[in-house]
């Protein structure tokens, strides 16, 4: 096995496998790797354009008990600095951000047992009614499968509920990294592997389309982040509803996992996931680049990597800035950003639908 002998196969339209993907991670030229991804890209993604979604990340709330080491937003019950906001307040947070020319909210927030099956399907309810403008991308996989702990439904049931009222994209969070033996290390209480998949495969065959995520640079060996590319690229072989993947890196501050994992991972090792990324999962439309969790200037470089799109303005955001990882934005400084990189900016739907180009 050899660099030529995969770069082959991948120009010519041949899926890798897991041991040439992993030959990819550890021994492929960092800019060879970069300019094979950048082909791919190329290839799924035509246009000059990169792309980005006007949104921001607010919590409905951070009580949660299941406990993760490598969280440092959540509370438990009772406990200092806890909070849950109503309906109303968070409907009034929506209304505030669309002012400000948000189209989509991503809103996740903690496992929390005190919150019926109720309060999701009436702030979804209402998202919609008194907010057509807003696409609502609520709940990670771990809030989804807490609802029916608490409702006594199936992982089914609620996803359905949740669809009458009006919800159509899943956010991809809470995969961390789809292998047992991590997820028992670093979220033992949390859904498994298996499990995260099947809410989506679930997800996906009511009509629900999702993005799919991966936090790596804690305790995953190469072949964890192998096992979750191929998990991720086996359930899009069969369900087609994930629409973009999205990879970031584990922030340690304020969190039990720092005592193990004391750094950040490198800037080197975000490019060379983003262009494994692309080229091992060649059933995705869409890689998505982070100027938040990895830096402006990185985030721009990923574009040069395989990566299509910019990902959101994140108006708010908590849970990193919980760690002490903090980076804002907005659309402007957006915008300029793609430019710099020597693309034509493009504001999209959460559905990766057009919205307005900006030459």
């Amino acid at each position: 096995m050899n660099f030529e002998e995969i770069k082959y196969k991948v120009i010519n339209n041949i899926r890798i496998k897991p041991e040439e993907g992993l030959f990819l991670l550890q021994k492929a030229p960092i800019l060879e790797l970069g300019e094979l991804a950048a082909f791919v890209r190329e290839v799924k993604n035509p246009s000059p354009y990169v792309t980005f979604v006007v949104d921001t990340n607010p919590n409905y709330t951070n009580i949660c008990t299941i406990d993760c080491i490598f969280c440092a937003f959540y509370r438990h019950p009772g406990e200092e600095g806890e909070y849950t906001y109503s309906v109303d307040e968070l409907i009034q947070k929506f209304r505030e951000s669309a002012a400000m020319g948000v189209t989509t909210i991503l809103l996740q927030g903690g496992v929390n047992p005190n919150l019926s099956l109720d309060y999701y399907i009436e702030l979804v309810n209402r998202t919609t009614k008194e907010l057509p403008d807003i696409h609502p991308h609520f709940f990670s996989v771990s809030e989804i499968v807490g609802m029916a702990e608490v409702s006594r439904l199936s992982i089914e049931e609620v996803l359905r509920k949740l669809w009458d009222a009006g919800l159509r994209t899943l956010p991809g969070g809470g995969a961390e990294i789809l292998s047992n033996r991590i997820k028992k290390k670093i979220s033992n209480k949390k859904e498994t592997a298996d499990q995260w998949l099947d809410v989506m495969r679930t997800a996906h065959k009511i009509g629900y389309k999702s993005t799919a995520t991966m936090m790596y640079g804690h305790i995953e060996k190469d072949e964890d982040i192998i096992e979750h590319l191929e998990s991720l690229r086996k359930l899009q072989d069969e369900t087609g509803g994930f629409t973009a993947f999205i990879p970031w890196s584990f922030k340690p501050g304020n969190t039990p996992l720092e005592k193990i994992i004391p750094h950040y991972a490198s800037s080197t090792r975000y490019l060379q996931i983003i262009a494994l990324s692309r080229i091992y999962l060649d059933n995705f439309a869409h890689i998505q680049a982070s100027w938040f969790s990895e830096g402006k200037k990185i985030g721009q470089i990923a574009l040069h990597f395989g990566a299509d799109d910019f990902g959101g303005t994140l108006l708010e955001e908590n849970v990193h800035a919980a760690a002490n990882y903090v980076s804002k934005t907005n659309t402007d400084e957006v915008i300029n950003l793609i430019k710099e990189a020597g693309f034509i900016p493009a504001q999209r739907t959460t559905l990766y639908q057009i919205i307005k180009i900006f030459e």
